[in-house]
C-alpha cells in the first residue's frame, strides 16, 4: 500500500525532479502547505504573503523506499542550515520544512535532523522546520513535471540538473537507473 510524504526544500521544481528519479516513487506533485490561506495560487504564495512553502507530495511504496531514505535524500539534496533560502530563491516559501503525517513520521524527522545536526559544527545548525501536515495544495497544472517539460529552460540547466547529477551520484542505490 502507497503512503505519501510532503515537505519542501526550496524551489518545488527542483525537489519535484530529484523525487521523481527515486526507486519506489509512483508520483510526485507539486504544490503549497504550511500556510493559512486556503488555495493559493502561485503569485500569492511568491509575495510572501500566505505563509505557505513551495512543498512536494511525494507518493512512495514503503516496501521499496523507505520514509527515512526519503528523508535522507531530502537532507542530502538541499542545504536545511539556511532560513528561507536556498541558492538563488529567497523567501519564506523556499524554507525547510517536513510536514508530517504521523507521529511515527515525526520521530523519524526529529531522528534525522539530531543525526546532521551531530555532523555539523557548532556554528551551524538545521533550520528545518517540522510540522503538521494541515493542508495540502496542489500548484497550478504547468508548474507539475516542470523540469521533464522545461529541460532547456535556463533555471532548469544551471540550478536543477547540477542538483539531480548530485543525487544521482550521492544516493545511487536508491535511484531508478
Amino acid at each position: 500500500m502507497e503512503k505519501t510524504a510532503v515537505f519542501g526544500g526550496g524551489c518545488f521544481w527542483c525537489t519535484e525532479a530529484v523525487f521523481e528519479m527515486l526507486k519506489g516513487v509512483s508520483k510526485v506533485e507539486s504544490g503549497y502547505a504550511g500556510g493559512a490561506k486556503e488555495n493559493p495560487s502561485y503569485e500569492q504564495v511568491s509575495n510572501g504573503t500566505t505563509g505557505h512553502a513551495e512543498v512536494i507530495r511525494v507518493t512512495y511504496d514503503p516496501s521499496i523506499i523507505s520514509y527515512e531514505d526519503l528523508l535522507t535524500v531530502f537532507f542530502g539534496s538541499h542545504d536545511p542550515t539556511t532560513p528561507n533560502r536556498q541558492g538563488p530563491d529567497v523567501g519564506e516559501q523556499y524554507r525547510s520544512v517536513i510536514l508530517y503525517q504521523s507521529e511515527e513520521e515525526k520521530a523519524v524527522a526529529q531522528k534525522l535532523i539530531k543525526e546532521v545536526n551531530e555532523s555539523l559544527n557548532d556554528d551551524t545548525r538545521v533550520v528545518t522546520q517540522v510540522i503538521p501536515l494541515e493542508h495540502f495544495y496542489k500548484a497550478e497544472e504547468y508548474h507539475q513535471d516542470y523540469f521533464k517539460t522545461n529541460t532547456n529552460a535556463p533555471y532548469c540547466q544551471l540550478i536543477i540538473e547540477p542538483k539531480i547529477e548530485k543525487v544521482k551520484k550521492r544516493f545511487a542505490e536508491l535511484v531508478e537507473q
